[in-house]
């Protein structure tokens, strides 16, 4: 206990404004509905109540992007999807976050190579948190919120 602590009344308590914002963001993610493959059924299937999702914030999914601050992309991104992932990317607000869910998110899993398949769509759009898996259990999924937590928990508001 610091000098300062002692120096309080009981019931006060002394924080950074980080703390408080953060612990406010990671518990209120509004995830965008984009499923583009069978990784979108996982994804689904996390928010029953066998998984139960809202635990960790992220009841609300959005059907709009200009209401969602994370977007999971679940699934095979094709070159045609591709600019409309962008689009989707580009019109949601700041503090954005994205999930790629599935090794055709991610590399483009068994269409790797193909010409039509993005091999990855962190070449489009900046990826936080990688969920792998062909396609990746709901468990993977509440794992990589959990991890997407632990990184905007660590954000600060001060800039470099």
């Amino acid at each position: 206990m610091g000098l300062i602590e002692k120096e309080l009344p009981p019931g006060v308590l002394t924080t950074t404004i980080d703390t408080v914002i953060n612990y406010s963001k990671k518990y209120s993610i509004w995830p965008m509905t984009f499923g583009i493959a069978c990784c979108a059924i996982e994804m689904i299937l996390a928010t029953s109540p066998r998984f139960d999702l809202a635990r960790f914030g992220a009841e609300v999914f959005r059907a709009t992007p200009r209401q969602a601050d994370l977007m999971i992309i679940a699934g095979t991104v094709n070159h045609k999807m591709a600019q409309n992932v962008r689009l989707l990317y580009d019109q949601m607000p700041e503090h954005k976050k994205v999930i790629a869910m599935g090794s055709c998110a991610i590399s483009g899993g068994p269409y790797a190579g193909t010409y039509n398949v993005v091999q990855g769509v962190d070449l489009i759009i900046p990826v936080d948190v990688y969920v792998p898996g062909c396609p990746p259990r709901p468990e993977a999924l509440l794992e990589g919120f959990i991890k997407l937590q632990e990184l905007i928990a660590q954000e600060s508001m001060a800039k470099v």
